[in-house]
């Protein structure tokens, strides 16, 4: 899954009409229903307020309205660009200010996924993966030059401990492990020992489109 980047607010002029789009990133579904009941009371005075978010690692929580709009023409498209972006832990709430000029069901599906999918591209996405915490335990003799290596490398350094040895603790994919627990026997002499503790979910740059 991934969720926004920032939170922030953009607006669209579609023939007349401002939609104007919030976003933020969210914990729950009070948290979003706060900021939702935030928005509606700075615009109290818009002509819609339409909202969408989903929550949860795996996004099963997902809930929408159309706050007036005909029935499926504002919080669905909301909702399903939120989807079709595998988007998590994310309100949306476009407000109108209407300006005249009605734009029938289809451009109302338009105008709402527009302003939704236009206010995402603004902000920016993060991809959100869960990788295993690793710990490397090593003596004196060896941390120094295995930390380089490990922060050099393109696994995550956590964080580091120093007792009777140091543990370094690293953040990599679990289908790296095995090649991972090779490199650090023959960077080690087998001197170094690897323990796994469990795992963590990261935020990162989704990875370019070919």
């Amino acid at each position: 899954m991934r969720t926004i980047k920032r939170g922030g607010e953009y607006e669209l002029d579609i023939r007349k009409s401002r939609f104007i789009c919030a976003m933020a990133r969210v914990g729950d579904e009070d948290e979003a229903r706060a900021f939702i009941a935030e928005r509606r009371k700075e615009h109290w005075s818009a002509n819609h307020n339409c909202t969408a978010y989903v929550i949860g690692p795996d996004g099963g929580v997902q809930r929408s309205s159309d706050d007036g709009e005909p029935s499926g023409t504002a919080g669905v498209p909301m909702l399903e660009v939120l989807r079709h972006r595998e988007l998590t832990d994310t309100v949306a709430v476009v407000t109108r200010y209407f300006g005249g000029t009605k734009l029938g069901a289809g451009g109302l599906i338009r105008a709402y996924g527009n302003a939704v999918s236009a206010a995402v591209d603004e902000f920016g996405v993060l991809e959100r993966r869960t990788l295993l915490v690793v710990a490397v335990i090593a003596d004196y003799l060896r941390a120094g030059r295995l930390e380089s290596d490990l922060r050099d490398s393109r696994h995550h350094v956590r964080g580091v401990e120093y007792g009777s040895d140091v543990q370094i603790d690293i953040a990599l994919d679990e289908r790296d492990l095995p090649e991972f627990e090779a490199w650090l026997a023959e960077a080690t002499g087998g001197q170094a020992l690897c323990e796994v503790l469990g795992t963590t979910t990261i935020e990162v740059e989704p990875a370019a489109e070919p």
